[in-house]
């Protein structure tokens, strides 16, 4: 089978961003090295549009380089390849790593064991990294948690092991719902979140969250944020991230109404927006 091969040569902190805008056009297997992004797509499946919608997609990021190469390639578990380029790291209280990393958890730090199969927030990103560092000066014992577009679920499963004592994790995503399910059970949380496929209309209209935390892009969360401050108790916090330093006026200025914030933390030009509904 003849596969289309991509090599992009990218900054690290772009290749998750890139990666989902990737998979959406139907790439099916993807390496991170350093400063690189590897991926392939069957030839029969690119088409000269694709091609111009990727040229447009790089020009979005910063110091990319496009290489394409088209070779004959045996059939082979992509996910596989891709997962094993994916360690261990310390964030914040956290250690994140995949069941595959045979490294130590340092004896201050609280584990987060994630496979991100081929969902997204795998700690590697700036947005996910600033959320966990973030959580453990919000989440307060037995806290009610809503996570808007869970991926991995590595938000709702720190909430937990924080102390919250329940989670509604919702995503649109079929691949993201199967893994976060995955994850929970991998970390012994299952009895205290709840995974559905779908958005805002999934959350019930009784429940009132102590704590939503949204790690999306930011046409979404603007879309969505009048659902967000419906979900909230009076006084509840929401983190909103998946933003850049460009979107910090809009955001600030859609919250103004409902809510007031509360810090903005920067990580290169991501931003994680704490906000807290008006009492």
């Amino acid at each position: 089978m003849t596969y289309i091969k991509l090599e992009i040569a990218l900054p690290d902190e772009y290749h998750e961003p890139l990666i989902a805008e990737l998979s959406e056009m139907g790439f099916d297997g993807f390496e991170q090295r350093d400063h690189q992004v590897i991926t392939y797509i069957e030839k029969g499946n690119l088409a000269i549009a694709d091609r111009e919608q990727i040229e447009q997609l790089l020009a979005g990021f910063p110091g990319h380089c496009f290489i394409e190469k088209e070779e004959v390639v045996e059939d082979q578990n992509w996910n596989e390849q891709w997962e094993q380029t994916v360690g261990a790291r310390e964030i914040g209280r956290f250690f994140v790593k995949p069941t595959w990393s045979t490294d130590p958890v340092p004896g201050d730090k609280i584990l987060l064991e994630i496979d991100p199969k081929m969902s997204f927030g795998t700690g590697y990103h700036e947005t996910t990294r600033l959320i966990l560092k973030l959580l453990p000066g919000m989440v307060r014992r037995d806290d009610t948690v809503i996570d808007a577009g869970t991926g991995t679920a590595i938000l709702s499963i720190a909430a937990v092991k924080l102390g919250a004592s329940r989670v509604l994790a919702f995503d649109t995503d079929e691949w993201s719902i199967k893994n976060a399910r995955e994850n929970i059970l991998l970390n012994g949380v299952d009895t205290r979140i709840t995974v559905v496929k779908g958005s805002t209309e999934v959350v019930p209209a009784t429940m009132k969250a102590d704590l939503l935390l949204a790690n999306i892009q930011r046409n979404v969360i603007l879309e969505l944020l009048p659902d967000f401050i419906k979900s909230l108790k009076k006084g509840g916090n929401m983190v909103l991230s998946g933003l850049v330093e460009s979107d910090r006026a809009d955001i600030r200025r859609r919250l103004s109404q409902d809510a007031r914030v509360i810090d903005i933390q920067q990580e290169n030009e991501w931003i994680a927006i704490h906000a807290q509904a008006k009492k």
